[in-house]
């Protein structure tokens, strides 16, 4: 891949994807005032896959992976996340908590992928392990704080999404990837379990309730979370990912915390503590460490053989 700087048009799709699944924290707990959490999950990939089904070619790969990714992102990552904003997880914490799905990944591909990690990933990890113990350690039980429980369950979440990154790999190698079409027939799977759980937990008649009491704000909630959320950014994020070096556009998730923090707070109220705030910027800045290690390590051997090279 040919290393260039992203154009205009580039950095305004990398932009529009970390406002997108900034402010996506946000449209969540919205859509949660008025629906379950599995009831959420159900029609979010509803509307992300059946109106799409008709003209969107079937992915040309073995189907394991389109069900794989299907259940561990969309039923995993979105129903443990669902479950834990409704059970007390801030909107900001959880912008925060969920970039940690990058060190899950790394942690599972040395084992299930032979991919090795750099001694700079390590120190990454170990910082944002740091980060996410302050955070746990910052919970509470009153009006706008973060509960334990929400917080374990979005740990869930991040790790389930580590698992579909892990998935969504094997699917690039396993045949023609195209990433729109994979991501609408992926969303199929999930319906169908999210739906029995939803009638499970609440009953049929609690689920018919849920669904003749939707009012606008629910709706628009699930329209930004399948149509923009899942299927625009998604598919955005990719082509960048095709076109440039990873190492140009992965930075910009860093950005979505920020842009989830300030969300929160504009639209939410939502105030973290000191240690949450502590917390928070050890995660980042082990993402940080994470992303530019690479950089930062190239940088000082240039330097180191410049000098030799001069003596």
């Amino acid at each position: 891949m040919t290393a260039r700087a992203l154009s205009r048009g580039d950095l305004l799709r990398a932009l529009a994807v970390v406002v997108i699944w900034g402010l996506n924290f946000v449209v969540m707990k919205l859509g949660l005032q008025g629906l379950s959490p599995m009831l959420l999950g159900a029609l979010r990939f509803t509307a992300a896959s059946l109106p799409f089904l008709l003209f969107v070619p079937r992915p040309s790969m073995p189907w394991r992976f389109v069900v794989g990714y299907g259940l561990a992102q969309g039923l995993g990552q979105f129903g443990f996340l669902f479950l834990g904003l409704q059970l007390g997880m801030t909107a900001g914490m959880a912008s925060v908590v969920m970039q940690t799905q990058a060190f899950f990944t790394l942690l599972l591909a040395a084992p299930l992928l032979g991919e090795r990690a750099k001694p700079w990933q390590w120190w990454g990890l170990l910082l944002a392990f740091g980060g996410l113990m302050t955070i746990g350690l910052a919970h509470g039980e009153g009006p706008g704080q973060m509960t334990l429980a929400g917080f374990v369950l979005t740990l869930g979440a991040a790790f389930m999404w580590a698992v579909s990154n892990l998935v969504a790999r094997r699917a690039a190698q396993a045949g023609a990837y195209a990433p729109f079409p994979f991501i609408v027939w992926s969303s199929v799977v999930p319906i169908v379990p999210f739906f029995a759980l939803a009638v499970w937990t609440e009953g049929a008649s609690g689920v018919v309730a849920q669904l003749q009491a939707v009012d606008g704000r629910a709706l628009l909630a699930v329209l930004y979370l399948a149509l923009l959320a899942t299927l625009l950014a998604y598919t955005l994020w990719t082509q960048l990912l095709q076109r440039h070096a990873a190492g140009r556009v992965t930075p910009f998730s860093l950005l979505v915390p920020v842009v989830g923090l300030w969300a929160a707070y504009a639209f939410l109220g939502e105030t973290p503590l000191p240690l949450q705030w502590a917390g928070a910027a050890a995660v980042l800045c082990g993402l940080v460490v994470n992303q530019t290690g690479g950089w930062l390590w190239a940088w000082w051997r240039r330097k180191a053989e410049t000098h030799s090279t001069a003596l």
